[in-house]
């Protein structure tokens, strides 16, 4: 079945329907990748309830905020995850000597050094990969299915599923209330969209949730826009 026609049969379901129906009719490993934003929490919290130690992806890029890092290590012992922190092949001293601050000047190699290739080769294993990614988060993503056929540079093919994809802030917000989800702190000092420290700002009122990443020169940093040959689409 082509990946428009299994998005549909998915489409308008609510989140832990989709989850329970989609865990059901398909087998293989599964992982979730968070980078420990809200819309993450909530795909985790609902995944939990049938897999409670589902690996955790986050791409430890070296770069992420230090509230970022101390909220992922309260809620990785809070709610007891199966952690997996990805990383580049170097670290970003190595990578800041040979290259400069990439995230300066050439920002798209940066994410493609310290997000993209590590999370391509993780997530090899797997056949299910969850993600908290909403279609209203940017104009890039307004097209997103709830299921997408996702094939890696290798060729190696999972489906990828986005169970929050039609979902708006009010309903996110409402929901990580209901459930008592602690937020990263960040959100609250303005932050709509929180990535690394060296390439997020605050965006101007009324912008694109993500303008505020990379300076405004790019909306995405290449995991979710990847080709199947590799090549970035952002």
């Amino acid at each position: 079945m082509s990946g428009q026609d299994i998005s549909v049969r998915y489409e308008g379901m609510h989140p832990p329907q989709l989850i329970e129906r989609v865990l059901a009719e398909n087998q293989g490993p599964a992982c979730i990748t968070c980078s420990f934003q809200v819309e993450g929490m909530i795909v985790l919290h609902l995944l939990r309830r049938y897999l409670a130690d589902i690996p955790v992806l986050f791409l430890d890029t070296g770069y992420h905020f230090a509230e970022t890092y101390a909220y992922r290590d309260r809620m990785t012992k809070l709610w007891n995850l199966n952690l997996v922190n990805l990383t580049a092949q170097q670290s970003v001293a190595e990578q800041e000597a040979q290259f400069g601050k990439l995230f300066r000047s050439d920002p798209g190699r940066c994410c493609y050094l310290r997000k993209v290739e590590p999370l391509m080769r993780a997530l090899e294993p797997y056949k299910l990969w969850f993600t908290g990614l909403r279609r209203q988060r940017s104009s890039t993503r307004h097209t997103l299915k709830v299921l997408e056929h996702h094939q890696l540079p290798s060729g190696h093919e999972l489906l990828k599923v986005n169970p929050l994809a039609a979902w708006d802030w009010e309903q996110v917000w409402n929901y990580a209330a209901e459930h008592g989800i602690e937020s990263l702190p960040l959100y609250e000092e303005g932050y709509p969209s929180i990535g690394c420290q060296p390439c997020t700002a605050k965006p101007a009122q009324g912008a694109d949730p993500r303008s505020g990443r990379w300076g405004g020169t790019k909306l995405e940093c290449g995991i979710h826009t990847i080709s199947k040959q590799g090549e970035q689409a952002c």
